[in-house]
């Protein structure tokens, strides 16, 4: 293997595993285009390591015949543990709250610029470059495409139960806001009763989160309103 394929090699990975980078940058997710990069590259090098000791175990056995029984060499080795072992990389990415996990997209690009730096480092241009337009393509526009229900669980704390409760079911009710499920809590703080409902609430198209907890907080009755994912 020539200086040359082993640059353009890694150029090549800089190159998908930035743009991938870029995408988790750019809607602020914890792992950003440095991280993917070094990734990807970290992994392209393995790869390149693992052809190289192929390459060198082949002249070995083809020069020396009678080592060709002694010299082994196993291409899934280095590269097996890549797989596994940038798992607790992807680990630190995930954050977990009482009500909610988020990271778990940006642990798998990590997960698959690694792959597609094994790709890019054993010379599979064409499955590299594939699948880079395939990991774009479904963190780009996959959202766009495809048209999720918008279920988030919104916790709303107020004071005065039967108008401002009042107040909130009747905003639902002509904003088209479906309410799939809901619970009720109470505390008393000096002597003053705090309620808070959390609802399982589903958005018609068109209407937006921020719209509607701009909108309820309006109320004056209304303390904190609080928004997590299902």
């Amino acid at each position: 293997m020539t200086v040359l394929e082993i640059i353009e090699r890694l150029l090549i990975a800089v190159a998908i595993s930035g743009a991938i980078g870029f995408d988790r940058e750019f809607k602020n997710r914890p792992a950003g285009i440095r991280t993917h990069i070094l990734v990807c590259v970290g992994a392209t090098v393995v790869a390149l390591m693992q052809d190289q000791i192929s390459i060198d175990a082949l002249n070995i056995a083809t020069n020396q015949p009678e080592l060709a029984g002694v010299v082994r060499s196993d291409q899934a080795r280095l590269i097996a543990q890549v797989i596994s072992g940038i798992g607790f990389l992807g680990a630190g990415t995930i954050i977990v709250t009482k009500r909610s996990v988020m990271g778990l997209t940006t642990a798998a690009s990590l997960w698959t610029v690694a792959c597609l730096g094994i790709a890019t480092g054993m010379g599979y241009y064409q499955i590299a470059i594939a699948g880079f337009i395939t990991i774009q393509l479904t963190l780009s526009l996959l959202k766009k495409i495809i048209i999720m229900p918008s279920m988030k669980k919104l916790e709303v704390k107020y004071v005065h139960r039967v108008e401002t409760k009042e107040f909130i079911t009747d905003y639902f009710a002509e904003n088209h806001v479906e309410v799939k499920d809901v619970n009720f809590d109470v505390d008393l703080v000096d002597e003053r009763r705090i309620y808070t409902n959390l609802y399982t609430i589903e958005l018609p198209r068109g209407k937006n989160f921020a719209d509607l907890i701009e909108d309820l907080s309006i109320h004056e009755n209304v303390m904190k309103i609080r928004l997590v994912d299902v």
